[in-house]
């Protein structure tokens, strides 16, 4: 005990901010010692980020984000699939730009109303999804704020319901003191932003602004330091000044938890931007949004697997990786014009997935396959591997991705071609083969979906719910679109493939998980006793099977409150031992 309580403040890990850097007036290396980092070439700062701003190095930090990626492609694919922008007043036509998209768009709110935003930025999580029908965001600040409000410093500080209840007409929407309309009328009289918490103690507690700048750097470093501890005295200089004693002791436990994690408004801002054009590309260009999507993996909160499956439920038609279609990317194709979405003016293409969901599949070998099918179609295996320099390994990666189904019909068949590939010498790859061909019959479909997963991580066929949806059924098991239709406290029991589980902090020790059968997601809500009792099962499980009571908000949030888990794996065979897409 001695020991370990030595360890307290430790780093739990070493890593490196990919994009902080520190700024010195002479070599660096007389500032601060470096050391050479694992990527060859690279060279690291070895003190932690706090020690450097103790210090008072000068340090920047450059925030890196994967929907910027994002959004860069899905306007390349735009362009290409839609055409340039138009000109105006006499300029001429250019690519689409993030200022092109429309603002304020009312399909788009509708959408982020109804929580329909898996893969949009920052209002895709569980917490978000929850948020967004009670919220009901109808411009961008409404963005801004649901941004913002989903974070420890609000939710600590009690400001989340209060200010929902403002927004729905349940109580006035007033500042405790007119005075402070200043700082929180834009916030229906409910602090949410840093900048507030600053306003208010400066506005109620006589704060002068070097003290409130000095609270606003505690705010990120209370933990480290406890120096917010010594800001109490804010409680007792807004009671003077005839403050509610109770709004005083929020706005205190909002600055801590402003500690943990909390938003400048400006941060909001910007981020509810990012949120609501990633927004409208998913409503108005789902196909291209779930192209863009794959390409700029690994990002975001869900996996492909899930992308695909929630793409596929908006009407997209999503192909499989072939050889002779594929290229490095995921690209875009011409659907019939009688399948376009049925929400939606403009005819969806079809998205075909690219060599990169290939297991083990590597970029150059990609690029000579592509540079070797521009110059003439494959017409074999052979053909194939001849003609892009593909070694054995190579081609068995290709037929396990099911990828070679143009050039040999069915995986099994595939995969007995490619290995054949390696039983003829280099030398003789131009002789005849005279080798009669094997038939071998299809794989049964259980199987041909775990290999899916395996080898691109996703399955284009039926979910593996959905063969089991029978043995469900017979034991009254409901699936995700059956549940939506119960009544309000509805007993019920679902299952589903663990995509996801959650504790934050705030939430006291209860658990949120995510299941997901082929109809859609079931949101769980595990509490720490029950945790407690079915802890194998709930962190355990591939496949999880829960029994308890259906809530169905007036707003229309929709959640399974577990009364009990039981892991029911084994269901999925080889899928629930193999497959490293579940996580």
């Amino acid at each position: 005990l001695e020991l370990t309580s030595m360890l307290v403040g430790f780093p739990r890990h070493l890593s490196q901010h990919v994009g902080g850097f520190v700024i010195a007036r002479d070599e660096l290396t007389r500032l601060v010692p470096i050391e050479n980092a694992a990527m060859e070439g690279r060279r690291v700062i070895q003190w932690d980020k706090d020690d450097l701003e103790s210090l008072g190095l000068l340090k920047v930090d450059v925030l890196a984000l994967g929907m910027l990626s994002v959004l860069k492609r899905s306007l390349d694919l735009m362009t290409l699939l839609r055409g340039p922008v138009a000109g105006v007043a006499g300029l001429p036509s250019h690519a689409w730009r993030m200022e092109d998209i429309p603002r304020e768009d009312g399909m788009t709110y509708d959408m982020i109303q109804q929580a329909d935003t898996v893969g949009v930025f920052q209002i895709e999580s569980r917490a978000q999804q929850s948020m967004l029908p009670r919220l009901k965001p109808a411009r961008l600040y409404d963005l801004v704020v649901e941004v913002a409000i989903v974070r420890p410093g609000p939710i600590q500080g009690g400001m989340v319901h209060p200010y929902l209840r403002r927004r729905q007409g349940l109580e006035p929407s007033a500042s405790p003191k007119p005075e402070l309309d200043v700082a929180l009328k834009r916030t229906l009289g409910v602090p949410i932003f840093q900048e507030q918490v600053m306003q208010i103690c400066m506005i109620a507690a006589g704060f002068s602004g070097g003290q409130a700048d000095k609270l606003r750097r505690a705010m990120a470093a209370w933990r480290r330091t406890g120096d917010v501890k010594r800001y109490r005295d804010i409680i007792e200089g807004m009671v003077r000044n005839d403050y509610d004693r109770g709004f005083a002791e929020a706005i205190f436990e909002q600055i801590k938890g402003f500690g943990d994690y909390g938003f400048p408004e400006s941060h909001a801002f910007s981020f509810a931007l990012l949120a609501y054009l990633s927004a409208w590309i998913k409503c108005h260009e789902p196909a291209i949004f779930l192209a863009a999507l794959i390409n700029s993996q690994p990002m975001g909160f869900y996996s492909p697997s899930q992308l695909v499956q929630d793409a596929k439920r908006h009407g997209i038609e999503v192909k499989a990786v072939d050889v002779l279609h594929s290229d490095w990317d995921c690209t875009l194709e011409r659907r019939a014009p009688d399948r376009g979405l049925p929400d939606s003016r403009i005819p969806q293409p079809a998205v075909r997935l690219g060599l990169r969901r290939v297991s083990g599949f590597n970029e150059l070998a990609a690029e000579r396959l592509m540079n070797a099918r521009n110059e003439a179609p494959f017409d074999s295996i052979d053909d194939l591997a001849r003609r892009a320099a593909l070694d054995p390994q190579e081609l068995q990666q290709l037929a396990r991705a099911d990828a070679l189904i143009g050039l040999a019909g069915h995986r099994r068949q595939q995969t007995w071609v490619a290995t054949g590939q390696q039983r003829h010498h280099a030398l003789l790859a131009d002789a005849p083969q005279r080798e009669e061909a094997l038939a071998l019959p299809p794989a049964p479909e259980g199987d041909e979906i775990t290999l899916d997963y395996a080898a691109t991580g996703l399955t284009l066929r039926r979910h593996p719910l959905a063969l089991l949806r029978p043995r469900l059924s017979a034991r009254h098991v409901r699936s995700a679109d059956e549940l939506t239709a119960l009544r309000n406290g509805a007993s019920a029991w679902a299952c589903g493939i663990v995509v996801m589980r959650q504790q934050p902090e705030t939430a006291k020790g209860t658990i949120f998980v995510t299941l997901e059968d082929e109809t859609g997601s079931v949101n769980v809500i595990v509490s720490k006793h029950l945790r407690e009792r079915n802890r194998q099962a709930l962190l355990a499980s591939r496949l999880l099977a829960v029994a308890g009571q259906w809530q169905k908000s007036p707003e229309g949030v929709m959640h399974l409150v577990a009364q009990r888990l039981v892991d029911v794996t084994p269901w999925l065979g080889k899928l629930g031992t193999s497959s490293r897409d579940f996580h």
